[in-house]
């Protein structure tokens, strides 16, 4: 595809463009996130998930009706699909076994279901801490790690602007799930993790083609090195989004309420981790690097575009 691309696309000229419209969306993110505020799971919080598997002709009203019966007044309903029968999936702020075991069978009585028709999962509040604590400690790692291996390999400006724009993909991941209220389970925080891998790799990848272009005896801008660079890898880029984004949207429409999970975030994390790679990290970078001196007078003689 490269051959038919006969001048390097201008990605710096528009830069401010992508700065303005990464901050709009980290801005409504941010605002969402404060606003409406995440829809944790179970595993999170603690609490009580039952799965109907099989709940033919029985209405989304006559669930609720049913939970309200068995005292249970703030159930969040959710209808399912499993092999074709339709079904629903109930979350409950109960977290002692027997007495969601109770509910549930009321439930199941009240609208006529066998016992083997639903599941019942019920996690205590502690679990659900240490989850969340266990996932923060492994982010903080991953960040930690990212900026010593980038700092040794390249240079610190490029271990910062590359996690700033991780940290720009991540916010505007979870502002989405802020936004459409979606469930963050820990397939989600699994994904969000994974994440950081895909988003660093396109970075680093135009990094590295920077780093080998660019020195201080070149006769253009350091901004135009940037441009150049990014376009050498772009075709690259497409081919790795694609083929990696592919089998993620199978899974997201035809896998299963587990894998629909893991998939949406993916699939988010694919879209923006590459294109803050040429949209935030490479110009922030480039723009950083253009205030040393020897590339500031590139700039001053050859124009920054």
């Amino acid at each position: 595809m490269r051959r038919f691309i006969t001048k390097d696309i201008p990605f710096m000229r528009v830069r401010k463009v992508f700065y303005a419209i990464s901050l709009a969306l980290v801005v409504i993110s941010i605002v969402a996130i404060g606003a409406r505020g995440l829809n944790l799971g179970i595993e999170f919080q603690g609490g009580t998930s039952i799965d109907f598997t099989s709940a033919e002709g029985i209405s989304t009203e006559q669930m609720r009706q049913a939970f309200d019966d068995a005292g249970v007044s703030n159930a969040t309903i959710q209808t399912t699909s499993t092999n074709g029968q339709s079904g629903f999936l109930v979350r409950t702020s109960e977290t002692v076994p027997d007495t969601a075991a109770a509910i549930a069978n009321q439930v199941g009585a009240q609208l006529g279901l066998p016992s083997d028709s639903y599941q019942v999962t019920t996690i205590g509040p502690e679990w659900g801490s240490n989850v969340m604590r266990q996932s923060l400690i492994a982010f903080i790692i991953s960040i930690a790690a990212i900026i010593v291996y980038i700092s040794i390999r390249f240079e610190y400006k490029m271990s910062l602007t590359a996690i700033l724009a991780l940290f720009h993909d991540l916010i505007i991941i979870v502002g989405i799930y802020a936004l459409t209220g979606r469930e963050i389970t820990p397939n989600v925080i699994a994904a969000l993790l994974t994440i950081l891998g895909y988003s660093l790799y396109d970075t680093v990848v135009v990094f590295h083609r920077i780093n080998e272009n660019a020195n201080p005896s070149m006769k253009h801008s350091y901004f135009w090195t940037a441009n150049h660079s990014i376009n050498e890898v772009f075709i690259r880029t497409i081919n790795t989004t694609l083929t990696s984004l592919i089998p993620v949207l199978c899974m997201l429409f035809f896998g299963g309420a587990t894998l629909k999970d893991f998939a949406f975030a993916m699939a988010l994390g694919l879209i923006f981790g590459s294109y803050s790679s040429i949209g935030v990290a490479s110009p922030l970078f480039a723009a950083w690097k253009t205030r040393e001196p020897a590339y500031k007078r590139l700039a001053a003689k050859y124009g920054e575009a």
